[in-house]
């Protein structure tokens, strides 16, 4: 008998999972998605200027080659119409439970099965739970004396509130990550002032963006080959990012070389602002940005980059260890994700009703970011030590997504429930965690790692070595009784 499954979100990794197993015949899914449309962060994220940094035929589907991306570089409003068409083209929309939150799920040991909880008090039951919730889907805030005391607007990058008005106004960003760096110049000519509150600078080398032609378009669907090679160019550029930072110093110093020459050359016209913007850490320690666009925005007249430590949040705006006081109009958050807590809110347990955050009170871990001991058929996509420092996460999303489909079809075969011995999983996080323990990401301190230093998002090794290592092996696992 076909195992039934639920699948929690319905961005990337949910849409590769039920893509795969949809392929090798179990149709007997339900994914339920708590807002009201497919595209999980590429959804949620509408900030001005809002565009993914790896390039679009890179950082899409293998199996679903899109030949009229617009850029190369592909902005938001793309890359959702890419993943709504993935949904349509791949029957994947008549599986999903729109508006439906997951509010927890606690494995049986007597049926061997998943009750998941819903939002709206209702259950349902299945074999098999795969949670695709991601690591960039709840904004952090940071804990900031008087953060709710601020008398105007204020907002977070990744819940944009179009109703606000910044016309003339000044404007308070705080963070200086991926997002900012995309907004900040879209914002700077419409507002009166913007003052970035900067407290780790990243390092930026040039974006080789370019809008594809019509001429492009018709060459990518005339001859398909054309953009195999694109894909193939930017996975080569991008694992030669994660190459630099594992294996090779002195490729990185060359990218340190190009991030240098690049930020001096554009914060010239302000003077004293490259020695504010330029780094103190070692590259690679957190993800490198491109962008041609931000650092002339911070040249700008109307912009101050201010490096001292934000002391609290007042009514009127922000103060700083100074004592100066920064009055503003709107505060926007440009301060990131949750990145280490992954299912939560969620509560989750398994065998003998062992929640999963005390499994995980050390921090969390899986087996291939895959599997948890003693949480029979439970498996994460995007989970623990699965992002990668340089590359695209799609393609870690396919490699997980043809793993599930293996233990699924195992599961089919045997009829019985598997958990990843706790052995197996244990010694693959020795390993992991010591490759960790001595590399580049261990030198600073950044989304992917924990406060007490351990770096549960990370993969550590190159894209191809998790794919070719992540497969699923039945002797990894034993069967649970019921």
């Amino acid at each position: 008998m076909a195992p039934s499954i639920a699948i929690i979100g319905s961005g990337f990794g949910g849409l590769a999972a039920a893509i795969a197993l949809k392929k090798r015949g179990f149709d007997d899914l339900v994914i339920f998605e708590k807002a009201d449309e497919v595209g999980g962060v590429w959804r949620e994220n509408t900030y001005p200027g809002a565009a993914c940094d790896v390039p679009s035929p890179f950082y899409s589907f293998s199996f679903a080659p899109n030949p009229r991306w617009p850029h190369r570089f592909s902005r938001q409003p793309a890359i959702l119409d890419y993943i709504r068409g993935i949904a349509r083209d791949y029957d994947v929309r008549r599986h999903i439970r729109f508006g439906t939150e997951v509010t927890g799920a606690a494995f049986d040991d007597a049926s061997g099965r998943w009750t998941v909880r819903l939002g709206t008090g209702d259950t349902v039951v299945v074999d098999v739970l795969v949670s695709a919730v991601g690591q960039l889907s709840r904004p952090a805030f940071p804990s900031i004396e008087g953060r709710d005391s601020f008398a105007g607007p204020n907002f977070h990058s990744a819940q944009w509130d179009h109703d606000v008005d910044l016309a003339g106004k000044r404007v308070a960003v705080i963070g200086t990550g991926a997002s900012a760096i995309q907004f900040v110049p879209e914002i700077q000519p419409e507002v009166g002032s913007l003052t970035v509150f900067q407290r780790s600078a990243p390092y930026i080398i040039p974006r080789p963006d370019r809008e594809f032609s019509a001429l492009h378009h018709r060459v990518f669907e005339k001859l398909p080959v054309t953009e195999l090679v694109e894909r193939g160019t930017w996975y080569g550029v991008t694992e030669g990012l994660s190459v630099a930072w594992v294996y090779a110093k002195p490729l990185a110093a060359a990218i340190k070389a190009i991030s240098k020459f690049h930020m001096r050359r554009q914060t010239r016209a302000k003077p004293g602002l490259f020695d504010k913007i330029w780094p103190d850490y070692a590259i690679g320690c957190k993800r490198i940005l491109f962008s041609d666009n931000y650092l002339p925005a911070l040249a700008e007249p109307n912009v101050e980059v201010c490096t001292d430590r934000i002391a609290a949040i007042t009514p009127a705006g922000v103060r700083t260890a100074d004592g100066r006081e920064h009055e503003v109009d709107v505060i926007i958050w440009g301060t990131g994700f949750a990145t280490t807590e992954f299912l939560a809110p969620m509560r989750i347990t398994g065998t003998g009703g062992h929640p999963l955050e005390r499994e995980w009170r050390t921090g969390a871990h899986a087996y291939y970011g895959l599997t948890v001991p003693r949480f029979p058929n439970l498996v994460l996509m995007y989970g623990p030590n699965t992002n990668t420092g340089g590359g695209s996460i799609i393609y870690f999303l396919e490699a997980q997504a043809e793993y599930l489909a293996d233990y699924v079809g195992h599961l089919a075969a045997t009829g019985s429930a598997l958990t990843v011995r706790p052995e197996v999983e244990r010694a693959y996080d020795t390993r992991i965690q010591a490759e960790l323990t001595g590399s580049v990401w261990s030198r600073c301190s950044s989304w992917y790692r924990q406060a007490d230093g351990r770096i549960t998002t990370n993969w550590p090794l190159l894209g191809i070595q998790y794919k070719n290592q992540a497969r699923f092996d039945a002797a990894d696992y034993e069967a649970v009784s019921v």
